[in-house]
């Protein structure tokens, strides 16, 4: 990964709907090279993939909370059960295992406060190995899906 990449990666991050013709234009580069390193951004992994980023209040999911889950036990087991589970849950958003207690950060949506508490007890609080679940309301975001610098 050189200089040239990183532009590349920058850009993109910035505008994921560039044309190969308009991204080698930003990167100083010409066509092919471009699409050729392009393809290889892809091929190796630092490109995961493109997608669409959308507004959660403008289709409907005004309410979001951060969820700190704490499991019971930490085997190998539990652990698979608890990921496979909490995968399986489309309101969760994000997942992040974390070192040290709690065990997980969840970042989890909803239409509104009613709806994340029907979630919270029919499906978040009987996740497997769950031991505590610790709950609590995001306000605002401040920083929001940032550009990874280069």
């Amino acid at each position: 990964m050189d200089d040239l990449d990183r532009k590349i990666l920058t850009e993109l991050q910035l505008d994921g709907r560039l044309t190969v013709t308009e991204l080698a234009a930003r990167v100083k580069l010409s066509v092919s090279p471009c699409h050729r390193r392009l393809r290889d951004l892809e091929r190796t992994g630092a490109i995961r993939g493109y997608r669409a980023v959308v507004d959660p209040a403008t289709v409907g999911l005004d309410f979001e909370a951060l969820v700190f889950a704490t499991l019971r036990w930490e085997d190998r087991d539990t652990v698979a059960a608890f990921e496979q589970a909490v995968a399986a849950v489309p309101h969760v958003v994000q997942a992040q295992r974390l070192f040290g207690e709690p065990d997980y950060l969840l970042r989890v949506v909803s239409d509104d406060l009613a709806a994340f508490q029907q979630l919270y007890d029919q499906q978040l609080a009987t996740l497997p190995g769950v031991q505590r679940l610790t709950s609590t309301i995001v306000m605002k975001h401040v920083v929001d899906d940032r550009p990874l610098p280069a």
